[in-house]
Formats: structure tokens, sequence, C-alpha cells
């Protein structure tokens, strides 16, 4: 098959969103989502589509890679050509030439699901393993309990909850209410909810944005934080149940997230949360 690399525009980008929507499955390995897209879209649609890489053969979307930094790319291909030897000959030409316009010159990391052949090439290329991370998922099948916390879908009056919240949790001044409607008028968003958890004094304490890929499929909590003022009182596992629950009212399967398995903290709160931990996945990288 001829594949073709593509710098998608701003009007192909939810080409790219459904074909990342369409390749969730509950017997496929965490992957890039289209909630990922979707929170990226707080950059602006013009910024997210210059970080965005599409393959493409006889017409259709093959493979998703999206630039989370200049030297750090996601990627995932449809599920059915993970293991195409064509296919991951063309990834690894286009991600090491700079001519290609996908990732720089120099030291560079990439995200690519388990079971990808790709990566298999990618290490007889010279590249190596590194930073492993924890993908965790509850089945929502059944009910979910409450949460102990009072929770609030935020909306354009309490989008300054939200984003303090946020700030705090993360020490990132870049998420502003200003930020979040950007986010939120984003075509992903309408999948989505941004969850504020109050304690029973009525502070906001913890957060959480969940995206639903559609009914039947994996939705994705991304991301989940804690206010720094209120932490260690088990808040990060109560969000993390009120998001579950949150995805299953959207008729989601499961509830995915992923997290850095040196964060153990984290790791222990979603396990708390009912969430099941799979087998840790290595990022990879290209030394300088």
């Amino acid at each position: 098959m001829t594949i073709v690399l593509n710098e998608p525009g701003v009007e192909e980008l939810t080409g790219a969103v459904e074909a990342l929507r369409v390749w969730q499955g509950d017997d496929t390995p965490l992957q890039l989502h289209p909630g990922d897209l979707g929170w990226a879209w707080a950059l602006g649609a013009q910024r997210l589509a210059a970080a965005v890489r599409t393959w493409s053969a006889d017409g259709q979307i093959i493979a998703v890679g999206y630039l989370d930094d200049p030297d750090v790319l996601r990627l995932t291909t449809a599920p059915d050509l993970r293991q195409d030897a064509n296919l991951a000959h063309r990834l690894l030409a286009d991600l090491n030439d700079p001519q290609r316009g996908v990732l720089p010159a120099g030291k560079v990391g990439l995200e690519i699901p388990d079971g990808a052949l790709l990566r298999e090439v990618l290490l007889e290329a010279g590249w190596r393993l590194d930073e492993p991370w924890t993908p965790l998922r509850r089945d929502l099948s059944g009910p979910v309990k409450d949460c102990c916390l009072r929770i609030e879908v935020a909306g354009p009056q309490t989008a300054g909850v939200r984003t303090a919240v946020h700030r705090s949790a993360f020490g990132s001044p870049a998420f502003t209410e200003e930020i979040w409607h950007v986010l939120a008028a984003g075509p992903v968003y309408a999948d989505a909810r941004c969850l504020i958890g109050y304690d029973d004094q009525d502070n906001a304490v913890a957060a959480a944005t969940v995206w639903s890929a559609g009914p039947g499929r994996p939705g994705l909590l991304e991301p989940v934080g804690v206010h720094a003022d209120h932490r260690g009182r088990g808040y990060g596992t109560a969000i993390s149940i009120a998001a579950a629950a949150a995805l299953r009212e959207l008729g989601a399967s499961s509830a995915l997230v992923s997290t850095p398995s040196s964060n153990a903290a984290a790791v222990a709160a979603y396990r708390a949360a009912g969430y099941e931990p799979s087998p840790q996945r290595l990022d990879v990288s290209r030394a300088a």
C-alpha cells in the first residue's frame, strides 16, 4: 500500500479525532485517545492542527501522531495494522528524518501502544526503551458507588473554579478561565465533562475532565488533579470514582487513565478507586 504523511489543517482535525474514536476498544492497549486531542484543543485549533500528523492509505487514516512537545510524539495506528511491516518501516523513516516534518533532529521521545511492531523496528534501528508508564482501566459494566464528594459539572459560570483547582494541582498558571472556554468550544468537548469535587465545607478540592469515545468504547480521564491545599485526604480517589460514574453515564464501556510509574501515589489513588493496572508501557527515545 502507498502511505501518505500529512499535516492536517483545522478542517481535517475531526477526521483524525474520528479515526482515534473508532480505534478505541477494551481489547486494545491504552493508546492515543480522542480525549487527548480534545484536551489539547485548549491550545486553539490552529496550534493543535500544527501539532498533529496523520498517515493515510487509499484515502483512509491509518496512523495518527500528536506532538505533545516539539520533541515528544504520541503515536497510534489502526489496530489491524499494528503488525504491518510496511507501515512500521515507513513510520521509522518519517520519525528519523527531520526533513519529513514529524520530529526534529537530536533527542526525541515517542509513545506507542504495546503490541506494535514499530517498537521492535525502532529498537533495531538504535532507539532505546525509556520512561515506564502504568495504564489503568476500570470496567463500567456495573454501577459505580458514590464518591462522597459533591460533584458539579463545570460550565461557563464555574469555569473559574475548575481552572483554579487545576492551576493549584499542577502548579501551572496557563490553564485560565479563558483557555477553558476555548477547550469547551472544541468539537471533542461535546462528549466530555469537566467535574469539580467539593468537600463538606463546600471547598473545591479536586477536579477531573472525562472524555467519551462513544457508547460502548473506553473513555479517558485527562487530567485529574487535587488542590494543593487539600491533598492527603483521599480526594484523588474520590474524584476518580466520580469520573468513572460520569463516563458510565456517557455510555463508556470502561474508564482509562495512565500515569508515570514513578508516581506511586497516583497509582495507589486510582487503584483505590477501582482502576486495575495493566503491565507497564515503556516509551521509546532516540539519543541526541
